[in-house]
């Protein structure tokens, strides 16, 4: 609690607001995600690491329910200027070797134990999360702390043999359904919605702002083509059109905050850096055109 508070207290010193703390550490919360012989004792750290968030007055807590987390990427230099970008080529040896015991979301949280993680259903994945949500959400409700869930990346239907939850747009809505509330909402990642297989990020960015905004936050970036071919772009480059985006988000009276996703990594001394600086400057240059009227 005073680690964050003394955080909180740098950043707004600096002329900035703390928003979100995005995912939980494997290691605090695998058999959640399981359904293993510590789950009890994890869902009670779970419960304190959201009573401190809120009470050091970081109103939302972003996290993606998922054993597997992303995996079947590769990066190669396709973008604009042969910038080096994320992308997935198909079904691979990558996206379908099994977990090996041990291993949530591609980190370990124990040794490396014997054989694979049980294979098990979408169905018993939305019964992990639903009896997540009813146990959580009303100490966020009490804490004032928004819970923002991430869609699956990449969106497939497996990764690693573990299903998905949230890999086709309109998922989106049995999680909100699973656990009505303002504090059960969504991490909103266009990219990844944008990848899926009949997603339109403009779409559901209007779907999920009008009236109550269901989104704390937006991941943006761009991409071209769907999972499980499709490659990350400058954000001026891709199948979003981002000043639509924009135009929808100011006709809903958007509340929330826009980051900036992954970007290319340009051939210089800092390309990260570079890349997130560029698509920073065009978000703030598409919100100032459409508060324009551009």
């Amino acid at each position: 609690m005073a680690d964050l508070k003394a955080l909180k207290t740098q950043i707004e010193k600096a002329g900035l607001r703390w928003h979100a703390i995005e995912n939980f550490d494997p290691a605090h919360w695998h058999d959640i995600l399981l359904d293993g012989p510590k789950r009890a004792r994890q869902i009670e750290q779970v419960k304190q690491m959201i009573r401190n968030v809120g009470e050091a007055g970081i109103p939302v807590i972003g996290y993606n329910f998922s054993i597997a987390g992303v995996a079947g990427r590769v990066t190669g230099k396709t973008s604009r200027g042969n910038a080096e970008c994320v992308m997935m080529e198909g079904i691979n040896e990558i996206n379908t070797a099994p977990i090996r015991r041990g291993m949530v979301w591609n980190m370990w949280y124990d040794k490396p134990g014997d054989g694979a993680l049980p294979v098990i259903s979408h169905e018993e994945l939305w019964r992990r999360l639903e009896r997540f949500l009813e146990e959580v959400v009303p100490v966020a409700e009490q804490a004032g702390v928004r819970l923002a869930a991430h869609p699956d990346d990449p969106p497939l239907d497996r990764v690693r043999q573990q299903p998905r939850l949230v890999n086709k747009p309109e998922l989106y809505d049995r999680l909100l359904a699973a656990k009505p509330s303002w504090h059960n909402a969504l991490e909103m990642c266009l990219g990844t919605i944008q990848e899926m297989e009949g997603g339109d990020a403009v779409g559901v960015v209007d779907k999920y702002s009008k009236g109550v905004n269901m989104m704390p936050y937006i991941h943006l970036r761009n991409v071209r083509g769907k999972a499980p071919f499709y490659q990350e772009t400058f954000i001026d480059d891709g199948d979003i059109d981002v000043l639509a985006v924009m135009r929808v988000l100011r006709k809903n009276k958007f509340d929330g905050v826009i980051i900036p996703d992954h970007a290319p990594q340009m051939t210089c001394s800092a390309p990260w850096y570079a890349g997130m600086a560029y698509a920073m400057g065009y978000i703030k240059a598409a919100m100032s055109a459409v508060d324009n009227g551009i």
